[in-house]
């Protein structure tokens, strides 16, 4: 783990050093690139929220993230205390003017980022419940649930997935204020140890429709993913497929873009009453510009359903088109 996180650390930091290339105007880098925080969406393949506009011909884009999460839920079956992080980096080509591949893979694990502290701090500076969190210690990766035989402790630096995923997208209409496009993924799942062993093949589809007007861009995606496998840790059955709905909107005005989201994700099981119910994620994010990359920063945190998504996560991405 160690030598991924030098290897990883290593290609961020030489991909944001400055470099000698010629000058390009700006690009639009469509919705936040953060992926889906509730745990068990967050382990299987989930449609991503993605512009409905086509990119260049034969323009590519690369991107890296890091994210950091801390989950909380607690039902009368299952108890979920844990910390989560991922990077995961990827290949966007547009291949021709209607054809898209986005390529990425992706690495989740369970490691202490004392996110707790500070969760605890937003939810009172917002008058949000801490719905049992203060009664647990800090700092806890643990899941438990006598229902399902589950009694798991300090799987501090464990891998909770190792993914790869290919998305191809077709352009079915672009003009200058509004773009519709269609895809489908395939994801691979591989995790060959530990406590979270797992190994399966999921698919997706989804329809992205996007709206430029000036400084205001919006974006939506309705998505469906078909799971044939379990649960890893309780070995009870995924719900056979599952909806996501993503909407986003985006200010620009010259280098600076400010950005909220919202993603709404099914239920994924029926054997525990929070994950069986709709998880509710809101992004809030901030984009910078350079002339032919971007960095962006963003804060997710969950409402509606407070026991079926990380409390608080944070996302840092970079992304550079060639």
């Amino acid at each position: 783990m160690t030598t991924n996180l030098k290897l990883i650390s290593v290609l961020t930091a030489c991909s944001i050093l400055p470099a000698h290339a010629q000058m390009v105007s700006f690009d639009d880098y469509g919705p936040l690139q953060v992926y889906a925080q509730s745990p068990m969406q967050s382990i299987n393949l989930t449609p991503l929220l993605r512009s409905g506009f086509s990119l260049p011909k034969g323009q590519k884009e690369w991107y890296i993230t890091a994210n950091v999460a801390s989950v909380w839920s607690e039902s009368d079956d299952l108890l979920a205390d844990y910390y989560q992080n991922a990077i995961s980096s990827g290949l966007k080509w547009q291949i021709t003017e209607d054809l898209l591949l986005d390529a990425s893979y992706t690495w989740q694990f369970s490691g202490d980022n004392h996110l707790d502290s500070l969760t605890m701090w937003f939810h009172d500076a917002f008058g949000f419940d801490q719905n049992g969190r203060n009664q647990q210690a800090k700092h806890q990766n643990q899941i438990h649930s006598n229902k399902n035989g589950i009694n798991l402790d300090n799987f501090s630096g464990e891998t909770l997935n190792n993914a790869l995923n290919a998305y191809l997208g077709y352009q079915v209409l672009q003009n200058e204020h509004h773009g519709i496009s269609v895809g489908g993924a395939l994801y691979y799942k591989y995790v060959d140890s530990g406590p979270f062993v797992d190994e399966s093949l999921q698919q997706s589809l989804q329809i992205n429709y996007g709206y430029h007007n000036g400084n205001h861009h919006v974006n939506s995606t309705l998505g469906i993913s078909f799971l044939h496998n379990k649960e890893p840790v309780s070995q009870r059955a995924f719900e056979s497929h599952y909806l996501m709905l993503g909407l986003g909107y985006e200010y620009r005005t010259g280098r600076h873009g400010w950005l909220a989201e919202y993603h709404r994700y099914d239920g994924m099981v029926s054997w525990d009453e929070n994950f069986s119910e709709a998880s509710n994620e809101a992004l809030l994010g901030y984009r910078y510009y350079f002339n032919s990359s971007a960095i962006e920063f963003t804060m997710v945190e969950n409402f509606l359903n407070m026991d079926n998504s990380a409390d608080i996560a944070f996302n840092l991405g970079y992304r550079h088109k060639f």
